[in-house]
Parts: C-alpha cells; structure tokens; sequence
C-alpha cells in the first residue's frame, strides 16, 4: 500500500511593478514606474495556512519633477536603485484552498514575512567625475495581501499586493554623511510597493511505501 504526502507544494514565478515611497519624487505610496521580477515556493501546512519563500529584483527609481511638492521640484534630485530580495514568511487564507477542486480552488489570502535585501549606497559622492558606490545589506518587514485561484489541477494564478518598511533610509542614496546628500528625515525609513502576478505549479512529493505490520 502507499500513502500520499499531505503536504503540497507550488513553485512559479512573479512579475510585476514597483514603486519607492520616501524623501524623493513622488509621495504616492501605490504607483508602480519600475518593472520587477522573481521566483516564489509554497508549502501548504493545510487549507489555510502556508509557508513561502521568494526572491524577487527590483528596480528602484523616483525624481522630485515627478512630485507636487514645489521643494521637492525646486531640489530636483532623481535617482535608481537595485533591489536584491529573499523573504520568508506565512501566508493565511481567508477559505480553505485547494488547487485540484473546483468548489474551493480559490480564496483572498494575507501574509507577513521578514526580508533580507541588498542595495547600493553612496561610497564616495562626486558630482563631476561620478560617484561611486558599495553594496549594502539591510531587512525590511514585508506584509500584503493577494488573490489566488486555480487554473487546473497543477497550475494557479494570484494576484498580490507587497509593502515593504526598509529598515535603512539610503534605498535613495539620501545620507547624513554627505553634505549634499543629506535630504529629507532620517527618522523615517524608505517603504517600497509590489503589484504583480504569480503563476504556480503545485506538486506532491513521491507516494512512500508503508510495509505492513504483521
């Protein structure tokens, strides 16, 4: 005899758009200008509750022509960033969900995660010649919301919402250690928004073979 694994698991992959919220550009919080893109694993622990993981780049872009703010357009400062993201966290639906059945093959979803990024920062400031840069390392707190349903028994689609609360303020290369790159408050960290969508193919581990007890 066999038993089945109880645990399912999905793989796919994401694509979607991004926008920055912070000391530059434009202070709409929800406005993709960037194209972004990435991988994402699912575990479902059951009906309701899964485990996931993603790595997603993203492109980082904002300019203070774009704003309504007559000083940020008087600075005129712009600049582009790119992202490195993996992220771990628990995604909880709202009905019991299950790709392989029509009556409940879909449901809104929530989930919080903890994220790991890498950035570039300012190294060395220099308007004339060009400045140059490291790579940093920071986390951030994401959390969001999404739409998911599926399309056959393997293959589901979602639709979804990310948020992200950096805990550094340089996604925009702004710093107090440079003069001319100390805009903006320190205190409040860079936030960067994700709308995309995900296509999935789920997939249960190999049967095992249960030897009977005699």
């Amino acid at each position: 005899m066999s038993v089945q694994a109880q645990l399912l698991n999905e793989i796919g992959g994401t694509l979607g758009g991004v926008n920055y919220s912070g000391d530059i550009g434009d202070e709409t919080y929800i406005m993709p200008n960037e194209a972004a893109g990435g991988i994402i694993y699912r575990r479902n622990l059951n009906s309701r509750i899964t485990i996931r993981g993603t790595y997603t780049y993203y492109t980082l872009s904002d300019a203070d022509s774009l704003s309504y703010s007559t000083v940020r357009q008087r600075r005129n400062y712009s600049f582009t960033n790119a992202v490195n993201e993996l992220a771990l966290g628990i995604e909880l639906n709202f009905f019991d969900y299950d790709v392989t059945n029509p009556d409940s093959n879909f449901t809104p979803y929530v989930f919080f995660e903890l994220a790991g990024l890498s950035h570039r920062e300012v190294a060395h400031y220099d308007p004339v010649n060009g400045s140059t840069f490291n790579t940093s390392y920071t986390y951030a707190i994401p959390l969001g919301v999404g739409f998911k349903s599926g399309l056959s028994r393997e293959f589901g689609i979602s639709l979804e919402l990310r948020a992200r609360y950096a805990m550094t303020d340089q996604l925009d290369y702004t710093t107090t250690d440079v003069e001319a790159l100390n805009m903006g408050n320190p205190r409040y960290n860079d936030w960067y928004f994700f709308t995309g969508i995900m296509l999935t193919y789920s997939f249960q581990r190999p049967p095992c073979a249960v030897k009977p007890n005699y």
